[in-house]
């Protein structure tokens, strides 16, 4: 996880325009590089770095003595990057991961090097030579990117949309700053004065697609055919793999573990995993919540099962209000459950930073997209509709849960790992067919369960556990976030304010007080950019106004029982 940064034909004083570049120092505390592009006195690159492989070459710009022509700044983990050096017979001059793109680069071109990285990345690639630039994002966007390009071709690229909404330039009014498409590549011809010109904008990959660098994956054949025991060995067999491909770290390695089916598989595998592979250091697990709150006690049961080094981190709610405008700089959205669900996140990040040395976290992100675990899904009208839904959430994860999760962790230092993202298990389930995927007596994700039914990973207990939002399962039952929430706010937007909404806000107006309070302290800080916000995240086939699982009435918990 690092923060990267870059221009190309800037009008102004590079010294002026690096001070952006510092707004995203948080992504990366260990070391910050501020280099400027030979021969092109307006190009530089802005690097801040978190240091988790190769400690002693991984500073950035990458470049390396075979291609002086060549340029990179990426964030990101390619954890294929061996596999492809054996397999191609690269000659690598570091240890760093990320160098594989450059020679992926020279061998195929820019369409072959997006398409061959298993991991997850944004990069910048400068090709002097040719006078290209590169921009690529992976395909569910885990690792964010945003960029401004203007008419007169100046382009500044950053992994945060806060490192370039106050840059200078000549052009009025203000450049627009917007997220580079996960899944997609785009490329530039570079002028002699550091100007560029977009030639095209490249789709490299479906999430329901086996994605190209499967074929020199170390799970080679998966069994073939549908029957319920070979789908489920399948998962099993690639959600392993998804884990152990992620241990790749130089830094200690920590979990989050909420309680819930997903973060409890990944703490679990993540548990059995290091030890395989020889790391000699407890593994710490990490949950939130307030005093008895469902998720506090879920951990507590998966920890003791596991034998993980837990630490519980209790918040009370004037934490949690006090926190909600840091959250909102941080994550640069406005959404109403990505606002609530993040304080949880923030404040245990912040935890880990202040109290352990754990910097790689792991997280149980995607499951619900991927394994149709959201509530709502029982109402599906159909097998195929749930399906269609579930790749419609995948491919909108940048904007919520990935988002949350990237910005919630990045904001502490600390580096954010999604096995459950991994392309070749997400291109797997999706493969299946629809009427697998759906609920299964009144339980979500249940081929999922299914599938670790007889492992002894977790307790049964946890295993068949019904969903619990993330902003929910850490309030008690009794007196919920939601409902907390909802009091505070009550005495800061009045009536008319929400009245008036459709004139303060005409673009995705809010409809609650609380989504107003939102949208307020989101517009002090990025005023004119809600758009990067295409729609509040809201469950479907309901009639719900509110994003809270609460408000659904299927779900279950120990008050409705």
């Amino acid at each position: 996880m690092c923060g990267i940064w870059a221009l190309f034909g800037s009008d102004e004083c590079l010294s002026v325009q690096c001070l952006s570049a510092m707004k995203i120092s948080h992504r990366g505390p260990d070391a910050f590089r501020f280099e400027n592009v030979n021969g092109y006195t307006n190009c530089c690159f802005g690097f801040h770095r978190l240091a988790i492989v190769d400690q002693l070459y991984g500073m950035q710009p990458i470049r390396v003595k075979k291609f002086p022509y060549l340029w990179l700044v990426y964030n990101g983990e390619i954890y294929n990057f061996k596999q492809l050096q054996k397999e191609f017979g690269f000659e690598y001059q570091t240890m760093v991961d990320g160098e594989v793109i450059l020679h992926l680069y020279n061998k195929g071109g820019i369409d072959q090097t997006a398409s061959m990285l298993d991991g997850v990345f944004a990069f910048i690639l400068l090709d002097t030579a040719n006078r290209k630039v590169f921009l690529g994002r992976d395909t569910y966007g885990v690792r964010p990117l945003f960029k401004t390009l203007t008419d007169d071709g100046f382009l500044a690229v950053c992994s945060e949309a806060k490192g370039l909404i106050n840059l200078k330039h000549s052009m009025t009014p203000a450049p627009k700053v917007e997220p580079f498409l996960p899944g997609h590549y785009q490329v530039f011809d570079l002028k002699q004065n550091g100007k560029v010109v977009a030639t095209e904008l490249v789709k490299f990959h479906s999430c329901n697609n086996e994605p190209l660098h499967a074929a020199y994956d170390t799970v080679k054949n998966l069994q073939s055919g549908y029957d319920r025991d070979t789908v489920k060995s399948n998962i099993r067999l690639l959600f392993e793999n998804a884990v152990r491909k992620r241990l790749m770290a130089h830094r200690r390695i920590g979990c989050l573990l909420s309680g819930g089916l997903d973060s409890s598989l990944v703490s679990a595998l993540l548990m059995k995993l290091s030890k395989e592979s020889g790391i000699h250091y407890p593994l710490q697990t990490f949950s939130i919540g307030m005093e008895d709150s469902p998720d506090i006690l879920a951990a507590r049961k998966v920890a003791s099962h596991i034998g993980s080094e837990h630490h519980e981190v209790v918040f009370d709610f004037d934490e949690g209000v006090q926190a909600i405008e840091d959250v909102i700089f941080s994550l640069e959205t406005y959404d109403i459950t990505t606002v609530r669900a993040s304080v949880g996140m923030y404040l245990v990040s912040k935890y880990i930073r202040k109290n352990t040395d754990s910097v790689v976290i792991f997280s149980g992100e995607g499951a619900d997209e991927l394994t149709q675990g959201y509530i709502y899904f029982h109402k599906a009208p159909s097998p195929e509709d749930a399906a269609e839904e579930s790749e419609k959430l995948l491919k909108e994860l940048y904007m919520f849960d990935v988002l949350r999760a990237d910005r919630t962790t990045a904001a502490h230092g600390l580096e954010l790992r999604v096995p459950f993202l991994d392309h070749r298990f997400t291109a797997y389930y999706l493969s299946l067919p629809a009427e697998l995927r759906i609920p299964k007596n009144g339980i979500e994700k249940y081929l999922l369960r299914e599938s670790f039914q007889d492992s002894n990973l977790i307790p049964n207990e946890i295993l068949w556990r019904p969903k619990e939002a993330f902003s929910d399962g850490l309030a008690s039952v009794k007196r919920s976030w939601y409902s907390m929430i909802q009091e505070h706010i009550e005495h800061q937007v009045d009536d008319l304010m929400l009245e008036k909404s459709e004139e303060t806000f005409p673009y995705n107006p809010p409809r609650t007080k609380e989504a107003y309070f939102y949208r307020q302290i989101f517009e002090k800080y990025y005023p004119g950019n809600s758009d990067w916000l295409s729609h509040y995240w809201m469950p479907k086939w309901t009639n719900a106004t509110d994003p809270s699982a609460r408000t659904l009435k299927h779900y279950k918990s120990d008050a409705t029982k």
